[in-house]
């Protein structure tokens, strides 16, 4: 199943793919902060949405 994983605050997509990726790995590929707006990311979700990725 493809993962997606948005910032909370402007909605840039940090990582999709297929492959899942602890949300650690992620936060630190990104030095903690989202490279757009440059919220802090945290490993509390916010909420939580879950819904299916439509195929390209």
């Amino acid at each position: 199943m493809p993962e997606r994983v948005i910032c909370h605050d402007c909605k840039h997509v940090l990582y999709e793919g297929s492959e899942l990726k602890p949300p650690d790995e992620i936060i630190q590929s990104y030095s903690g902060k989202c490279p757009k707006c440059g919220r802090k990311l945290s490993l509390l979700p916010l909420g939580v949405e879950v819904k299916p990725v439509s195929k390209r």
